[in-house]
């Protein structure tokens, strides 16, 4: 079983995908797939620097993630090259990770932006994690330190709640206790497995 699971950022979707754990499934998670495909040493950080010049790079030589998102959360057509770089970069290693998964698993694919890269088709189920933009701000502000208008823009950059509960084929909707959250991703789960 092939799950794919998105939400917005700061949706919830890293306790959800958590609470999946503990029930059993095999996570793949592409916000750590993406930061691996960049690491200093990589072709993928050689394409990033080569797309976006040597000051996108900390002076130890690795990906500046902060000063790159400031380039490509506020540039549509910038983020866009980024996207064509990593992405393939990411799929690779998403389906090298599912082929050594067992063979009765249900291995849920975190990809965050699911909804804008069209694949939502390729997975059995989609779960879209799914929280109110105010708290997704909230929490931006609260745990992340940044700024409203940073926060406010990459919300903006991301797809919108209605075009992500256009592929679910579950919602969660993470507008209440942690404990509602969990007994809604066990329902979900339940229905994966069963």
């Amino acid at each position: 079983m092939r799950v794919g699971l998105t939400g917005g950022i700061a949706s919830g979707k890293s306790t959800v995908s958590a609470i999946l754990t503990e029930l059993g499934a095999v996570i793949i998670d592409g916000d750590q797939l993406a930061r691996e495909v960049v690491e200093r040493g990589t072709p993928g950080l050689d394409q990033v620097v080569a797309a976006f010049g040597p000051e996108i790079l900390t002076a130890q030589g690795d990906l500046d993630r902060p000063r790159l998102g400031q380039i490509v959360f506020n540039d549509e057509a910038r983020r866009k090259v980024l996207e064509g770089i990593v992405h393939p970069l990411v799929f690779e290693r998403y389906a090298a990770l599912e082929a050594a998964a067992p063979k009765d698993a249900v291995v849920v694919h975190d990809i965050p932006l699911l909804a804008e890269s069209g694949r939502a088709d390729t997975f059995d189920a989609v779960i879209v994690v799914e929280t109110p933009a105010e708290v997704q701000v909230e929490r931006m502000l609260r745990d992340r330190g940044w700024t409203r208008a940073d926060a406010e823009a990459r919300i903006a950059a991301q797809a919108t709640p209605e075009q992500r509960r256009a592929i679910a084929t579950h919602l969660i909707v993470n507008d209440g206790s942690r404990e509602d959250l969990r007994t809604r991703v066990e329902e979900v789960y339940a229905e994966l497995a069963g």
